[in-house]
Formats: C-alpha cells, structure tokens, sequence
C-alpha cells in the first residue's frame, strides 16, 4: 500500500508544471501530454518578415502573413484560438513551428496574426490559447 502512494506522489510531481491560466481555468503545462487541457495564459511575441521564407519545424515555409504560430509542444497542424487578454480580440492560428525559446513566454505569432490581435506594435502582448483542434501527431513507423 505504501508503495502505491509513494508511487502516486511520484508520478504526481512529474506531470506537474506550474500554473499560467487564471483561477477556474484548465493549462496547457508542459507535461508529456500538454494538449489533454483547454486553455493557457501567458505572454507572446511575434516575428516577421526577417524570417521569411525560412523552413518551420514543420517543414513548411514561414509566411509572416499566415495565420500561424509556434508552439513548443502542441502538434503541428494543430488549431487554436488565440485571444489577447487587453482589447479581447481573437484569430484561429495553425501550429506550424516549435518555439518560443525565451523563457516566460508561451507562443510566438506570426506578423499577420500580431496585428489581427492589434498587437504589432507592442512586440509582446499577454494571450489566452485555447485549442480548436489537435492534428493527430507523426508517429514514425
């Protein structure tokens, strides 16, 4: 019996991250599985015409007009509705590209999404995400 309890607080810290959504709401973390919750709250940036033409993570070229994003874990074709949290605005964005790599921040939009949002001239704006759809993830073999 022990063994079993040692084994569930074992199994419990690991799957654990810490909180970014606000009280009520479900997070995105960055466990093995982040995708088998709705919703995360955090900060994100944009990068634009500087990477144009540049191959994503995915594969595909980056189009600094596209509905896009990156993200570090959700899979690539994924869908989610992105909202910025100070004038409510909001766009569906394909994940197409892993990132970011700077720590505190939980999404990187394309230019064109940025601006949908209003945000473009800020650089960083605080978002909620919250997933539309989850493309089944490659599975080599």
């Amino acid at each position: 019996m022990i063994k079993l309890q040692v084994l569930a607080i074992l199994l419990a810290s690991v799957c654990t991250a810490p909180v970014l959504a606000s009280p009520g709401e479900k997070t995105l973390t960055e466990s093995i599985r982040p995708w088998n919750t709705t919703t995360q709250v955090g900060t994100a940036s944009w990068y634009g015409r500087w990477h144009a033409g540049r191959i994503t993570a995915s594969g595909e070229p980056f189009n600094p007009r596209a509905m896009t994003c990156a993200h570090r874990t959700l899979p690539f074709g994924s869908v989610v509705k992105v909202t910025d949290i100070a004038n409510g605005k909001h766009v569906s964005l394909k994940v197409n590209d892993r990132g970011p790599y700077v720590k505190g921040r939980i999404l990187d939009l394309s230019e064109g999404a940025a601006r949908e949002l209003g945000g473009s001239d800020r650089g960083l704006m605080i978002v909620r995400i919250e997933i539309v759809s989850i493309a089944k993830a490659f599975e080599p073999g």
